[in-house]
C-alpha cells in the first residue's frame, strides 16, 4: 500500500472516530439546579454562565411581568433555533441540547427562572477544551431574540 493511500485512510478513520466518539456523549451529571443555582463552569473556556464571577460571566436574560409568559417566549425562541432540542422542561428550569452542524458536538444550555424577572443561563460544551466562543455567541443570540416582543406571549424583555 502506498504511503499516500495509507495517510488518506488514516485521515478518514480519524474523522470517523471523532465524529462518532466525540459528538454526542452522555449529558454531564451536574446538570440541573443544586442548592438554588446552576452548576459552576469548569476551568476550561468552553462554558459561560450568568452565575459566574469571572471571564465566563454573561448577563442573565431579564423580563418584566410574570414568569409564565417569559417562559413561553423563551420556548418560542428556542423552538425557532436550528438544531435545538428541549430535553427537560419543568416550571422554573429548562435544559436544551444544541448540536453542531458538521460533527454533531453537543452543548448543554440551561435556564433557571430565579429570582423573579431574571432567567439565569448556563451554556457549556459537552466535550473539548475550547469552544471558540460558540457558547457566548449563542447566549447573546438568545438574548437578542428573546428581547424582540412577541405578540403571542405579550412578554417584554428589559
Amino acid at each position: 500500500m502506498s504511503a499516500k493511500k495509507w495517510a488518506s485512510g488514516l485521515v478518514w478513520v480519524t474523522m470517523l472516530a471523532l465524529t462518532t466518539a466525540c459528538s454526542g456523549g452522555r449529558p454531564p451529571s451536574n446538570l440541573g439546579i443544586t442548592a438554588g443555582r446552576l452548576a459552576p463552569c469548569p476551568g476550561s473556556p468552553n462554558c459561560v454562565s450568568s452565575e459566574a464571577t469571572n471571564e465566563q460571566r454573561v448577563e442573565p436574560l431579564r423580563y418584566t411581568g410574570d414568569a409564565g409568559p417569559a417562559r413561553a417566549r423563551l420556548l418560542e425562541v428556542l423552538n425557532g433555533m436550528e438544531r435545538a432540542r428541549v430535553v427537560q422542561s419543568t416550571g422554573d428550569y429548562l435544559h436544551v441540547e444544541f448540536r453542531s452542524a458538521v460533527f454533531g458536538f453537543v452543548d448543554d444550555v440551561e435556564f433557571y427562572f430565579n429570582p423573579p424577572g431574571m432567567i439565569q443561563v448556563r451554556s457549556a460544551a459537552r466535550t473539548g477544551y475550547s469552544d471558540f466562543g460558540v457558547n457566548r455567541e449563542r447566549v447573546e443570540t438568545l438574548r437578542a431574540r428573546f428581547a424582540i416582543p412577541s405578540n403571542a406571549t405579550g412578554t417584554t424583555a428589559r
